[in-house]
């Protein structure tokens, strides 16, 4: 029997960070991709919003290329001949929608200073909204355990793979852990705390719910400090700038953000706090950019 590699939970903001890649051991291993966290992703099980596909070869031999967005970034996604099932279903699938995938992580360096990370997926399926916050979910609890195994490390400086183990990691988040602080150092920790923070957030219908984080929480990074709990009248707000996008979206495209921009500033909001506000929105996953300077509503 063939045992195929974990299925990671893992946000695009996490992801799309790697530059590390490692062969396995064995000739026919996976090559991984190390994440800043300390992940080895070989496959992953990721959710979002399909937000756009563009079928670059024929009807005959379809590829599909296509970009899902998640609380935190983007994750490109590229079906060919290879992956018959999934080529049908991304050919069946309409934007926007919630989809889920599940496949494998390609790499591609056009120089020395970028690589670009992809998902080749096994197969994608549209999804309901329940399933979604689900998978969020799932991710945001597994960002967290890396979190806490990456400072347990750094806790640890002369730690060997066994000394972590015996503290609870198992031996391949152990491997993957030291592996990143050698390569990367010190992550940001700032960055993942507030990309939990947005995704429970997402998940909540009072989003000005205070989440302790990291107050009422011991075992967490000392240093980091996260943003301050949204108040009412940043959710009115929002709501209002929702309500504009719905009104100025006249042909089914988005709304522009030229008009956007000067209905926001006649309700007195500035064009600095209407950013934050649709960045904010799109975060929440409520609002997506179909096309440069457009804003559309999900």
């Amino acid at each position: 029997m063939i045992l195929r590699e974990t299925a990671w939970r893992v946000f695009a903001g996490e992801m799309n960070l790697s530059t590390l890649e490692r062969k396995g051991d064995d000739e026919k291993a996976p090559t991984y991709l190390i994440t800043p966290l300390g992940t080895r992703l070989s496959r992953v099980l990721v959710a979002g919003v399909l937000l756009d596909k563009e079928n670059i070869g024929s009807p005959e031999d379809p590829l599909w290329r296509a970009r899902m967005e998640d609380v935190s970034g983007s994750y490109f996604i590229n079906v060919g001949r290879y992956q018959p099932e999934a080529a049908t279903a991304m050919a069946s699938l309409e934007t926007p929608s919630f989809v889920a995938v599940i496949g494998k992580i390609r790499t591609y360096r056009p120089d020395d200073t970028r690589m670009y990370v992809s998902i080749r997926p096994e197969r994608i399926m549209k999804i309901d909204a329940e399933t979604r916050q689900r998978i969020v979910l799932e991710t945001a609890q597994a960002t967290w355990g890396r979190l806490n195994n990456v400072k347990l490390a750094l806790s640890m400086p002369d730690a060997s793979i066994d000394d972590l183990v015996t503290k609870g990691m198992t031996r391949e988040e152990a491997e993957g852990v030291t592996e990143a602080i050698g390569f990367y150092g010190t992550p940001e920790s700032t960055r993942y705390l507030k990309l939990i923070q947005s995704s429970l957030r997402m998940l909540l219908p009072d989003k000005e719910i205070d989440l302790g984080l990291p107050e009422d929480v011991s075992d967490m990074p000392d240093e980091i400090v996260i943003d301050e709990k949204t108040t009412a009248g940043d959710v009115d707000k929002e709501d209002l700038v929702l309500n504009m996008l719905g009104e100025l979206d006249k042909d089914g495209r988005g709304a522009p953000m030229d008009e956007l921009i000067r209905r926001a500033a006649t309700e007195g909001i500035a064009n600095t706090e209407l950013e934050e506000i649709t960045n904010s929105l799109m975060d929440k996953g409520l609002v997506y950019e179909p096309v440069l300077g457009r804003l559309k509503r999900i």
